[in-house]
């Protein structure tokens, strides 16, 4: 094992100055790599092509952890200048952050259930960066969200599932200034959240709702988080075809982003005003299950025809939506693993934005600074015919096979509060990365960081 070894960035004195360095890294392929100066381990960065974002910033430092991780490297040392100088461009306090943040959550590795021993992640020490301790400790804070809203994601269903997820942020949350609030079956009832109760009756596992409750300042506006928590979907009695569909445990990414945006939240003190709804069901097919035809009555007194069970996301997003309307939030943001459509009209990079087009436009912005990267997409009030039902007031899912994102986007503005600012982010798209930068080959964590700086963005204009 490597005991220590010496950042370096293409910028720097130490390699500009030396001829043979600078052949080597001009026609070495990768962006870092591993080499040794004066008999010392040294990784150099390339930051010639790099650096211009802050997300470049962040899938160096990435790069350059997992490395080391390989190598065994115990410390990586680096100047604070250095990082600064490196990029040049960019705002000090904030490179410092993401230069942090990239750093630990390149080293992220999911190895719970691996026979193989998990290789220590390589410590970060900035020397003489006294000056930038703040920023430091803030992207580790993000880093740790962000790696919170991952082993959620990660983790498989027999252990987290509707009967422990309650538990698991009731654990996570225990001596933090989060509030946690969980309704049981007999509540779920009580309160008439027909869509998860129906959604969920198929299950071992009873349906739960769990409410996330910060008051950083109760003079701001109520900002409600709503999360789909299905923590595996079989597709119900609509049985997925796919042959191998284990990432299905991955469904309730949008209450992993909530409730990494939570944490983050509390660890940060921001000074919001925020609660996070999470309703939580497993959609399994049995002789109790929801039966394609059957009909939800919502509070609200919305009939549901439920034309497909594998359109179960947005049947509890309803409920979630619903009960932010009972609190008053004045801004409410949804976020779901919906639909197959937004990967067949965005890819794996980004995330569809729905709803208020000014927040949206805003929502784009923090998501170009923060790494969450999200796309504004139209609400075409014609597609909502495509939802039609003979026996009901609408259906769940389209027939037509065109517009599914939007559809499920026009489907859940029925159930926002009137007086609310809505927006409604798809993720299904990104919710794995590939491994590359600050990036695994698992679950990305999205939306933890996105959700976190929008609720501070809308808070400091009010």
């Amino acid at each position: 094992m490597i005991n220590t070894a010496k950042i370096l960035f293409t910028t720097d004195s130490q390699v500009e100055s030396n001829s043979a360095f600078m052949q080597f890294t001009d026609s070495h392929p990768s962006e870092v790599f591993l080499t040794y100066l004066n008999g010392e381990c040294i990784i150099i960065g390339k930051t010639g092509v790099v650096g211009s974002t802050f997300e470049d910033v962040r899938m160096l430092a990435g790069s350059m952890a997992k490395e080391l991780q390989k190598a065994e490297v115990a410390f990586a040392e680096v100047h604070g200048k250095q990082i600064i100088e490196a990029f040049s461009s960019l705002e000090e306090v904030g490179v410092i952050t993401a230069f942090v943040e990239g750093w630990y959550l390149g080293g992220y590795d999911f190895s719970t259930y691996k026979s193989s021993k998990e290789k220590a992640q390589t410590e970060l020490q900035i020397v003489k960066g006294e000056k930038f301790q703040a920023s430091q400790e803030k992207g580790k804070l993000r880093a740790e969200a962000m790696a919170f809203s991952r082993d959620l994601m990660n983790e498989i269903p027999s252990v987290l599932n509707p009967s422990t997820y309650p538990e698991i942020l009731k654990k996570e949350f225990a001596n933090t200034s989060v509030d946690v609030k969980v309704f049981d079956k007999a509540e779920l009832e009580e309160r008439e959240m027909h869509g998860v109760l129906t959604v969920g009756r198929g299950s071992i596992h009873e349906p739960a709702f769990v409410e996330l409750r910060y008051r950083g300042d109760e003079s701001k506006p109520l900002i409600a988080l709503v999360g789909k928590g299905v923590t595996f979907d079989t597709g119900g009695i609509s049985l997925k075809k796919g042959k191998d569909i284990s990432d299905m445990r991955m469904d309730m990414g949008g209450s992993a982003a909530v409730a990494g945006a939570m944490k983050l939240i509390a660890a940060t003190k921001l000074k919001v005003n925020v609660v996070a709804l999470i309703p939580i069901v497993e959609n399994i097919p049995d002789n109790t299950a929801v039966i394609p035809g059957d009909v939800i009555h919502y509070k609200n007194g919305m009939h549901v025809q439920v034309g497909n069970t594998d359109a179960e996301g947005r049947l509890i997003l309803a409920d979630g939506l619903l009960r932010a309307g009972e609190l008053k939030a004045k801004y409410v943001v949804d976020i779901a693993t919906l639909t197959g459509a937004i990967v067949n009209a965005l890819g794996t990079k980004l995330a569809g934005v729905f709803g208020d087009e000014t927040l949206a436009n805003e929502l784009k912005t923090i998501g170009e600074k923060n790494g969450d990267h999200v796309w504004p997409m139209p609400l075409v009030d014609d597609y909502f015919s495509y939802l039609s039902s003979d026996y009901a007031d609408f259906n769940n899912t389209s027939g037509k096979g065109q517009a599914g994102s939007i559809v499920a986007a026009l489907f859940l503005r029925k159930f926002v509060p009137e007086n609310s600012k809505w927006l409604h982010i798809d993720m299904a798209g990104i919710m794995q990365g590939e491994d590359k930068g600050y990036y695994a080959k698992s679950a990305t964590g999205f939306g933890a960081r996105l959700l976190a700086d929008f609720t501070a963005h809308v808070s400091n204009e009010n």
